[in-house]
């Protein structure tokens, strides 16, 4: 028998996640966390809405503010939503969130690369006209 299981008891069994037994668990913790997330992820929307459709902000400045009220976006679904916290206990879901961002940006980044060398690589158009003739 190992350590964790002789710490457990006798009286422990394997159950699946979801299924065991938290002393002390509100339910209304888990409720009130959503609901100051889908209240500031229902803030940052309203308010990019405001920023593209009002002429109160300086218009170059938008593109740069939507940006940021779009990643603050991101980090609410990511904390309020995801539960994805710093703590020791989270360190597989960041690792496994910084593998995600990883991909995608080695695909925008395969992607932007690919487009920008197309022109260079294609035949020239009189040269394509020339073949086809």
């Amino acid at each position: 028998m190992s350590h964790i299981e002789q710490e457990r008891g006798r009286d422990y069994e394997d159950t699946a996640p979801g299924d065991e037994h938290l002393d002390g668990y509100e339910a209304s913790e888990d409720v009130g966390t959503y609901l100051i997330g889908l209240g500031l992820a229902t803030l940052l929307t309203l308010v990019s809405f405001f920023i593209a459709r009002t002429t109160l902000v300086w218009e170059p400045s938008i593109p740069i503010a939507l940006a940021v009220l779009a990643i603050a976006q991101m980090g609410v679904h990511l904390v309020f939503f995801l539960h994805i916290t710093t703590g020791p206990d989270n360190v597989n879901n960041v690792l496994a969130l910084a593998f995600g961002v990883l991909i995608v940006l080695l695909v925008i980044v395969g992607s932007l690369w690919i487009i920008g060398h197309m022109n260079h690589n294609m035949m020239p158009m009189d040269q394509i006209m020339q073949m086809q003739s």
